[in-house]
């Protein structure tokens, strides 16, 4: 397990890295924008915001998409959540777990839009 940064009002960075994935998008804001002098959990809390955003991006485009679209729902959902809760569980153990192909392309918006 990989060290975490230290304790900052009362909240571990391992435990605000994953509760920024608890509610997708309003808890990775949250999370930042309390903690977003640690690199761990600011890493996290971008990725949560990311990857809440594309759920729901997909949620919305895939129904437009005639008869395809509609099969590619129920995979498109359990492929998020397999990546949310993967991605909850690697940042409580203190891991950076960068998600497959969009993860730095995640991570590199968020920093130039000034997350």
């Amino acid at each position: 397990m990989a060290a975490v940064g230290k304790k900052d009002a009362g909240l571990p960075s391992n435990m605000a890295a994953a509760l920024s994935y608890v509610l997708g998008l309003v808890s990775g804001i949250v999370v930042w924008a309390v903690k977003k002098n640690d690199g761990f959990v600011r890493f996290h809390s971008i990725q949560s915001i990311g990857l809440s955003l594309m759920w729901l991006g997909g949620w919305f485009l895939l129904p437009i998409i005639p008869v395809f679209g509609l099969i590619l729902l129920p995979i498109w959902g359990l492929l998020m959540f397999v990546f949310w809760l993967v991605s909850l569980v690697k940042a409580y153990q203190g891991e950076r777990f960068e998600l497959p192909v969009v993860g730095a392309h995640i991570q590199r918006i968020g920093k130039q839009v000034g997350l």
